[in-house]
């Protein structure tokens, strides 16, 4: 039986087409092999390198192989077994490294979890994977994670293990005990003879890891990332990113981010055999002490982050000259913003667009710069397939703005155990909707202009959110700007502006509204409404949330009514 006629380890992941498969595997994008193998093998090729930095901690590749062989026999003593989930909610540790790349190694895939993530996330994803084990850190909300997670124990028969750092109780397993091949382990361990082991995963058939949904229409959905593409796609990214063997590579936002994780990100880097530095402060000053100090050369951050180091930088005197590319990704910045990151922090721009779901683009690092600055790059492989249709699903000609369909080598088939959001979120051919707005210049690269969900329509007339915000952000009094609908009697919505003022300046309504007008915009996108607030509210890697945006605008609606 050939490699795709294999029968999954989970029948639970759905899978691509069997003939787009092999057009991947004839291609030689897809391969039988695992992100695992990829990693393995730097491990053992650079032993001597370094490999993780965390606070003190600093392993090499070789210790960190030793550390990761400890940690999956140590799993599998336990009972964890290939094809089994468990749940990764940690901050930025050395434990978090060891932990993901032991469980990929053992063919038991973990399903991440951003740390900022409460109890209602974290309950409805338990629920949705069924995981047997699930780690967590005391600390970091202001829920005690532990306490969730034993809680969680409970109530769920299929849940067997919490792995605990820094709050471990009677019932628990200590983490860093686990990932400590060098310390006291009275717990059980698997067998040393691979052949011993249960069967791994096929890299063509079971998924590698599961990521999540950001959760903008929902609580998050669980996303099967298949081996093979997702091995492709960390290759892949690696070449576009210029990560190799010397690259540095800084997390400062959570490592369970599909963005830091895989674009090329963590894994990337380790697996060409580089240096991963775990950031564990949201002080830009830090950070940039951080760079000087490591020399790190790769950063990604989203921009409401890259503002506050550009901000940092004017005033901070640390030695950038070792950075070479910094991404940004998860919202779309400035060109003001944009502009400024080269003759700031001194490295080369690289816009990346994405979604957990599959298709990543980026700009490349000899682009001109006005690809640069106002595109958000083109696709990573030559057979991602990307269609841009308008709401009746027609398809768009390039220049114009729709919304975006995707299908490729890299992009999932539909969500775990959730049938009812595949079904709406996939087309019967296999298309992703992404639910972005995006429009594709001549040259192939893509502008995304929103979410088709962020329009406000005011009596039949669509204003794109992110427009009119790109439009705001050149006001000289403005740092930070987001729109959103307002209920209103005649038109149904009309634009509600929650602005952050510069030091000294805030901006009334009215000036917006002119200096809005001299720009050239229609009257009818004009705000009508200006909240000021000290900051903007953000989701758990520092998006603008909306969603609470929209709660507060309704509280003020009410009390006002």
């Amino acid at each position: 039986m050939s490699p795709l006629g294999a029968r999954p380890l989970d029948e639970d992941v759905p899978v691509i087409d069997r003939r787009r498969a092999e057009a991947y595997l004839r291609a030689g994008l897809w391969r039988e092999e695992r992100i695992a193998d990829l990693l393995r093998e730097a491990r053992l090729r650079h032993p001597d390198r370094l490999a993780v930095v965390s606070g003190t901690t600093r392993l090499t590749h070789g210790e960190l192989h030793t550390a990761v062989t400890a940690a999956g026999r140590r799993l599998e003593g336990l009972g964890v077994r290939a094809g089994d989930r468990v749940v990764v909610q940690l901050p930025n540790r050395a434990e978090f490294v060891v932990l993901v790349l032991a469980l990929l190694d053992i063919g038991a895939p973990p399903v991440l979890v951003l740390p900022g993530f409460g109890d209602y996330e974290l309950g409805h994803v338990v629920r949705a994977a069924r995981p047997v084990a699930i780690a967590v850190s005391a600390g970091g909300r202001a829920a005690n994670p532990v306490e969730s997670a034993r809680r969680l124990r409970t109530e769920h028969e299929f849940l067997g293990h919490v792995l605990s750092l820094g709050d471990i109780g009677a019932d628990d397993v200590d983490l860093a005990a686990l990932c400590d091949p060098a310390g006291p382990w009275d717990g059980p361990v698997g067998p040393a003879v691979v052949s011993a082991r249960p069967p791994r995963p096929s890299a063509l058939t079971d998924a590698a890891v599961f990521l999540l949904s950001g959760g903008t229409t929902g609580p998050p959905k669980v996303i099967p990332r298949g081996d093979a593409g997702y091995a492709y796609m960390v290759r892949t990214a690696c070449g576009i990113a210029g990560v190799s063997h010397d690259t540095v590579y800084l997390a400062v936002m959570p490592a369970a981010h599909g963005f830091v994780l895989n674009c090329p990100g963590v894994l990337g880097t380790l697996a060409q055999g580089g240096t991963v530095v775990l950031g564990d402060t949201t002080d830009p000053r830090q950070a940039l002490a951080q760079i000087e100090r490591e020399r790190v050369t790769h950063c990604a951050l989203v921009p409401t982050v890259a503002m506050q180091w550009l901000a940092a930088a004017d005033r901070a005197a640390a030695d950038l000259s070792s950075l070479r590319v910094l991404q940004t990704g998860g919202a779309r910045p400035t060109p003001e913003l944009a502009r400024r990151i080269g003759p700031v922090l001194g490295a080369t721009l690289q816009q990346c667009y994405g979604m957990s779901e599959g298709l990543l683009c980026y700009t490349a690092l000899d682009d001109r710069e006005t690809v640069i600055v106002e595109t958000q790059g083109r696709p990573a492989s030559p057979m991602d397939e990307v269609l841009i249709v308008d709401e009746h699903g027609r398809p768009v000609p390039d220049g114009g703005t729709g919304e975006l369909l995707t299908r490729g080598p890299y992009t999932v088939a539909g969500y775990y155990r959730d049938p009812a959001a595949t079904a709406k979120a996939f087309t019967p051919d296999g298309f992703y909707r992404t639910g972005d707005l995006a429009t594709r210049t001549p040259g192939g690269a893509l502008v995304v202009n929103g979410r088709v969900r962020d329009i406000i329509n005011r009596g039949g007339e669509k204003i794109p959110a992110e427009d009119l915000e790109m439009a705001v952000a050149r006001h000289p009094g403005v740092r930070a700007s987001a729109a959103v609908g307002a209920p209103h009697e005649l038109y149904g919505e009309t634009v509600c502006l929650y602005v952050v003022p510069e030091t000294g300046r805030e901006p009334t309504l009215l000036e917006l509204r002119r200096f809005l007008r001299g720009l050239g915009l229609a009257v009818w996108k004009l705000p009508e409404r200006v909240e000021v607030v000290a900051q903007l509210p953000t989701t758990a890697i520092g998006k603008i949330d909306k969603k609470a945006l929209r709660a507060d605008l309704a509280r003020r609606t009410a009390l006002e009514a």
